[in-house]
């Protein structure tokens, strides 16, 4: 089920599933319960970082990454569980709380960005397995790599493009 809202003149899309809710976030107060989520999900996830890179670039969130991509949230019963942020057709960040993984979450969140936002590029750690399958289950496919992150640390990143019509459904 899809809500479409007006909100002082501009219209928002709020994507309904069961329980699952995917809807903008309301604003830098949120920002808080988003680094948890990032914190839950790197720990689960990104066991080939360094403890020292994780604290820099947690850091760095609210102030530095968060406020420069579109961020839609996935709540449960109104509690952010994930989260997802895009800019110029590339989803820059997706993330959910590692108590939601395997729930659907991520791949609403990938579907929103690509329908609502029209996301068909995404950078992803090429140490995150899981993160890469996932991507391409969806109908990425790895255009280039990289052998540094964007900070010039060791992390390669594998740049990926959507290659399929459908966005992979």
């Amino acid at each position: 089920m899809e809500c479409v809202s007006r909100v002082q003149g501009l219209r928002t899309i709020v994507h309904m599933t069961d329980d699952l809710v995917i809807r903008p976030v309301r604003g830098q107060g949120e920002y808080p319960r988003l680094v948890q989520v990032w914190r839950t999900s790197v720990d689960a996830t990104h066991d080939f970082l360094a403890r020292e890179h994780r604290d820099a670039i947690e850091a760095k969130l609210e102030a530095e990454y968060l406020p420069h991509v579109k961020i839609v949230v996935a709540e449960r019963y109104g509690t952010p569980v994930g989260f997802a942020g895009t800019a110029d057709g590339k989803l820059e960040i997706l993330f959910v709380d590692a108590d939601h993984r395997g729930s659907g979450v991520g791949s609403e969140l990938l579907q929103h960005a690509l329908v609502a936002e029209g996301v068909t590029a995404v950078d992803v750690n090429e140490e995150n397995g899981q993160a890469v399958g996932f991507y391409e289950r969806a109908g990425f496919a790895v255009v280039k790599r990289s052998p540094l992150d964007s900070d010039g640390l060791p992390y390669p990143i594998l740049h990926m493009d959507l290659v399929a019509g459908d966005g992979g459904r």
